[in-house]
């Protein structure tokens, strides 16, 4: 599947004002990219780094 044909959804964490955006899209592999640089460099992950990464995430906020 190429990146283009993903549905890609901004992270409801990403600042309203145009800065500090994140866009994921989920297939076999989790991607993760820029949301104001689309055609810029992206990267995916395995569903269970996302995990790993989410999990940390989350733990880091508090």
């Amino acid at each position: 599947m190429s990146t283009t044909e993903l549905d890609w959804f901004k992270s409801s964490y990403s600042g309203s004002d145009g800065d500090n955006c994140v866009e994921v899209a989920m297939s076999e592999t989790i991607h993760v990219r820029d949301s104001k640089q689309q055609e810029g460099g992206q990267f995916a992950l395995s569903s269970q780094a996302w995990s790993t990464f989410v999990a940390y995430a989350a733990d880091a906020r508090v």
